[in-house]
C-alpha cells in the first residue's frame, strides 16, 4: 500500500502500536482515507493538534460518530487534550444536542477514562449554585455576544419567555461558566456541534459571529471546517462554510452602519 510516511507517522502518534484491521480487508481505502485525513488535511494548515482534536470531539458528537468518538478518544489525550477538557465538551454538547444524543458519548468517554486509569469523578470545575447561575450565565452572554445580550432572559412572548431564561441560566449559568475551558474554547466547541449535526444553520451564524467576536477569527474557522471534513464529508462542511460566509458579511455590515 502506499500510504505516505507523513500519514502513517501521524497515525503512529495517534495509536502507537496499533495496525488497524481494515489494512487487511479494505486495503484500498484505507490507502487513500490515511493519506487525505492524516498528510493532506493536518498539513494543510497550521492548526495545533490540540485544537485539532478539540475539535474533531466535539464534531464526532455533533455528527453521532460514537464508535469514531471512542476510538479517537486515546488519541487526543496523546495529543495535549486533557480529560477535564473532554469532559467539558461533553456536558456542554447536552446543552446543544439533547442528553437523549449525548448520552452514549459520556458513557464512553467513562469507559475509556477508566480503562486507562483516569479516577472518577474528576475535580469538581462548577463555578456557579442555582442562587447564582441566572445572573453568572448573563454575564457570560454578554461577554460572548455583547451587551446586546442584557436582559435577554426576560425577553420575547410571554408564553415562551421561560426558554430564554432556561437558555441564559441553564446554558450559559450552567455550562458557560464552568472552568476547564476558555470561552473562545466553549464557542468553538458549539461551532462544530452546529456545523456537524446540520440544519441549524441561524444558530451556527450567531455562533459564528460569536466566534469571531471571541478571536476565533473566520479563517480559522475555515480551518476548522477543512480539519472536520474527513469526519462530516462535503454536504455538511460547505453549509458551515456558508454560514461563516455569511457571518463575516453581517459582521461587516453592523461595522458599516
Amino acid at each position: 500500500m502506499a500510504i505516505s510516511e507523513n500519514a502513517r507517522k501521524y497515525h503512529e502518534k495517534m495509536f502507537p502500536g496499533y495496525k488497524s484491521d481494515f489494512m487487511r480487508t479494505d486495503p484500498e481505502f484505507i490507502e487513500r482515507f490515511d493519506n487525505f485525513a492524516f498528510d493532506e488535511v493536518v498539513n494543510h494548515d497550521d492548526m495545533d493538534d490540540r485544537t485539532r482534536f478539540i475539535t474533531i470531539l466535539a464534531t464526532l458528537i455533533g455528527c453521532q460518530g460514537k464508535e469514531e468518538f471512542k476510538a479517537i478518544l486515546p488519541a487526543a489525550m496523546n495529543f495535549g487534550v486533557k480529560p477535564v477538557e473532554i469532559k467539558e465538551i461533553v456536558y456542554q454538547a447536552v446543552a446543544y444536542m439533547g442528553i437523549g444524543r449525548v448520552f452514549p458519548f459520556l458513557r464512553e468517554t467513562n469507559e475509556v477514562f477508566e480503562k486507562q486509569g483516569i479516577k472518577l469523578p474528576l475535580r469538581s470545575q462548577a463555578t456557579t449554585t442555582t442562587e447564582n447561575r441566572l445572573a453568572a450565565g448573563e454575564q457570560a452572554q454578554v461577554d460572548i455576544f455583547g451587551n446586546g445580550m442584557k436582559g435577554f432572559w426576560e425577553s420575547g412572548p410571554v408564553e415562551s419567555r421561560h426558554i430564554c431564561y432556561w437558555l441564559t441560566d441553564n446554558c450559559f449559568g450552567d455550562y458557560y461558566t464552568r472552568k476547564g475551558l476558555t470561552y473562545a474554547e466553549r464557542e468553538l466547541i458549539t461551532f462544530c456541534f452546529l456545523a456537524a449535526q446540520g440544519g441549524v444553520e441561524p444558530q451556527l451564524i450567531s455562533h459564528a459571529k460569536a466566534n469571531m467576536l471571541n478571536g476565533n477569527e473566520k479563517q480559522f474557522l475555515i480551518n476548522v471546517i477543512s480539519q472536520n471534513i474527513p469526519y462530516i464529508g462535503y454536504p455538511r462542511s460547505l453549509n458551515a462554510l456558508r454560514c461563516v460566509n455569511d457571518a463575516a458579511v453581517e459582521m461587516e455590515d453592523q461595522d458599516n452602519d
